[in-house]
Order: C-alpha cells, then sequence, then structure tokens
C-alpha cells in the first residue's frame, strides 16, 4: 500500500519546448491533486461511526502526501459533515460531484443517508466507495460505479442470526432497530431469516425513534412475549445504551446480540453500570478482533502500533472503523496510480481488484460482484472485552 514518489526532470530542453508548442495540458494535468469527495458523518446522532472513520481517513491521506503523493500528485480530501442527516448527504454530494469534481465519493458512511445519496453520485457518473450494509446500496446494473468495501445486510445477519440460534441455541427472538433507513431495512431483513429457520420464533418486532428516551414499555413487550434475547439494530449509541441500560434496570437477564455499535467506547460511556455490558455481542471482523492467545493478526497489530504512535485515539471507539477509513485512500490511492484519475480508470482497476489486503479486510471486486468482504472475516465478539478499539472473541464463537 506504499506510495513512491515519481521523480519528474524540470527544465530540460524538451521541457521547454513541450511549453512551447503549448501542449503542457497533459503536464499540467498530471500535477492537479486526485480529489476525494468525503461524507461522514461527524456530527447527529449517527456520528459515531463518522468520527472514529474520519481518523483513519486523515491519517491515510497525510501519510500517503507525506510520502509524495500518487505519481506526484497530492489527494486533496475535500470533506462535507452530513450531520447525520439525509438530506444534507444528498446536498453534500452534489457539491462534491457538481460543484468540486471529485474523482471518486467515499461515504456516505451511514446506510440512510448512502440510500439518499448513491443514486445521485451514480447519475453523475462518479466512483463511489460506501462501507454501509443495506444490501440495496450496491448493484452493479443500477450503480455500475459504487463498490462496497465491508459486509452487506445478509452477511452481518447471517452471522448474528447463527451466533443467537446455532451457539447460543435461543429460540425466541426480539428485534428492535430505528426509525433510520438502516434500523428499517435490518429489521426487515433479519426477521425474514430468522423465520426462515426452523423452530425459531421472533417474539417481538418493532422500530422506535432513536430519540425515545424511555425504552421500558418496548422491552415489557419483549420480556412478556418470552424473548429469550434481544437482537437491536442501529448506529445510536444513545439508543442502544438505553436498551442495555433498562435491561439491567428491569434485571432481566438476556443476552443482547447484534449491531457492531453495541460495544463502541461511545456505548460504554453512556451505561449505567458497567456490568451492563455483560451479555452483550455484537458484530465484528477478524482483523480487529484478539484471539484466544489476546492477539491481533499481524497486519492489525502493526496497525494499532502506527495509530499509536500517531497518537490516534483508540479507546472511545472501534478499530475497524478506524481502519476501514485508513484503508480507503490507500485503495483509491492504488487505483490511481496503477491506472489513472478518470471514472473509467478507477472503476476499472476495482473490477479487478484480488484479495486487496487492507487492514480492515481483504478486498475482491469483479465486474458482476460489487459486494468484497469476505464471509469468513465476520465475527462475533464481546463487548466488555473492548481494548485499543478491538474485542476478545464472544464464547462459543470460532474464528
Amino acid at each position: 500500500m506504499s506510495v513512491t514518489r515519481r521523480h519528474v526532470l524540470a527544465g530540460s530542453a524538451a521541457g521547454v519546448a513541450t511549453l512551447a508548442s503549448g501542449l503542457a495540458r497533459p503536464a499540467i494535468a498530471a500535477s492537479e491533486p486526485i480529489k476525494i469527495g468525503f461524507l461522514p458523518a461527524l456530527t447527529g446522532p449517527g456520528s459515531s461511526t463518522g468520527v472514529a472513520i474520519n481518523r483513519g481517513t486523515i491519517l491515510a491521506v497525510d501519510e500517503i502526501n507525506a510520502a509524495g503523493g500518487v505519481n506526484g500528485r497530492k489527494i486533496e480530501l475535500i470533506t462535507r459533515d452530513t450531520q447525520s442527516d439525509p438530506t444534507k448527504a444528498v446536498n453534500g454530494a452534489t457539491e462534491l460531484t457538481r460543484r468540486q469534481k471529485v474523482h471518486v465519493v467515499w461515504g456516505p458512511l451511514n446506510s440512510g443517508e448512502a440510500l439518499a445519496a448513491t443514486p445521485l453520485i451514480a447519475r453523475d457518473g462518479i466512483p463511489q466507495i460506501d462501507p454501509c450494509w443495506v444490501d440495496t446500496l450496491t448493484d452493479v446494473k443500477k450503480y455500475p460505479l459504487a463498490f462496497r468495501n465491508a459486509p452487506t445486510n445478509h452477511q452481518i445477519g447471517a452471522a448474528a442470526n447463527r451466533y443467537v440460534t446455532d451457539v447460543l441455541k435461543l429460540k425466541k427472538i426480539a428485534v428492535i432497530g430505528d426509525t433510520t433507513g438502516y434500523g428499517t431495512a435490518s429489521v426487515e431483513t433479519y426477521v425474514g431469516m430468522l423465520k426462515a429457520q426452523k423452530d425459531v420464533s421472533v417474539v417481538y418486532q418493532g422500530d422506535v425513534d432513536a430519540s425515545n428516551p424511555d425504552l421500558k414499555p418496548e422491552l415489557l413487550r419483549m420480556r412478556d412475549a418470552g424473548a429469550d434475547a434481544i437482537m437491536p439494530w442501529s448506529v445510536n449509541a444513545g439508543f442502544l445504551s438505553r436498551i442495555i441500560n433498562t435491561r439491567g434496570d428491569m434485571g432481566w437477564d438476556v443476552p443482547i446480540v447484534g449491531q457492531t455499535t453495541l460495544g463502541s467506547g461511545q456505548t460504554k460511556a453512556l451505561l449505567s453500570k458497567p456490568e451492563y455490558w455483560n451479555k452483550v455481542y455484537q458484530n465484528n471482523f477478524l482483523n480487529c478482533s484478539y484471539n484466544s492467545a489476546g492477539q491481533l493478526v499481524p497486519r492489525a497489530a502493526a496497525f494499532v502500533e502506527r495509530l499509536k504512535k500517531a497518537n490516534i485515539e483508540m479507546g472511545d471507539t472501534l478499530l475497524w472503523w478506524i481502519a476501514i477509513g485508513y484503508d480507503t485512500p490507500h485503495l483509491i490511492a492504488d487505483a490511481v496510480k496503477a491506472a489513472g484519475s478518470s471514472p473509467q480508470d478507477i472503476a476499472g482497476y476495482f473490477n479487478k481488484l484480488s484479495k486487496w489486503p487492507g487492514a480492515y479486510a481483504d478486498i475482491t471486486w469483479t465486474p458482476e460482484e460489487h459486494n468484497g468482504f469476505p464471509d469468513n472475516e465476520i465475527v462475533m465478539c464481546q463487548a466488555n472485552s473492548l481494548r485499543d478499539g478491538a474485542f476478545n472473541l464472544a464464547p462459543g464463537y470460532g474464528a
């Protein structure tokens, strides 16, 4: 993933002749920055993801530029805060593609915002990378320039559902989401997957406003229905912490299994008691999980050391968020270095990507498949084992 500075001879007779003949435009274009349009939610209720991914993204851009850029061209990161609002994501995407004329768009980082913005980015013919899980965001026929470097909802749901029903051996499930595009799409997808399993009952299903301060009525309905596990789907740390706190206050000892933000530092900070984080299990990823010896895989361990050296905070967030933020500018830089910066150049490189070794995951794309995340790198972890943004694998779960 290293970027080598290209050495350019200056002041030669050939350079003077080119300039005099009026054919200097390609040389000028070659020195123009590579513009990455970045659409994180840095504020608002869905900002936990964006704040962390932003840390990794900035670190990567700074590293690439300090090493001389990409074939002599610096990366210019143009960031627009979506504020966790789909409308602002649409406005930001339009500005980036039409006014700023970026070469590629990174984000939006939350599915509700991506659902609104992706069709517009596709319409403007700009390559897009997004880490969102809603399945419909990646469709090579509708969005031929959109690539996902994270799992799909079906991949995530399969891992979580399998843990509840096959490992924990629980069959009566309560599924709850918030009312965002991500929350509602996830509940619909995962409930359907659970109902397709033999002897599994979804005893509660609901979408609740994430700002609702009192979730006890919902949890009472779950308990009265006989639920033996709660599966929440939201990126809102406040909403998830209220579910955990309410379960604890009720003295209801059922496991909570679901979305990765269950294990975030933001969620931890909002818990009423530390012990309320017991029996909470969230999606995570192999490179960002500790094995039985308490170690990360070598590439992830090296990445953590790089973060520590750069004084990047990890304790309040998730390592995989920082890692995917770090990987994406390097992936874009590799594409431009190898192929060029036009939409066709970048998409052509992405379409031939095979097991690209990121700190977060190994990514593979083909012309027919723009979902690049391998199933075997999706795992379940213990929320209360958080250390440097990574976790121990959940009990009974094998990598």
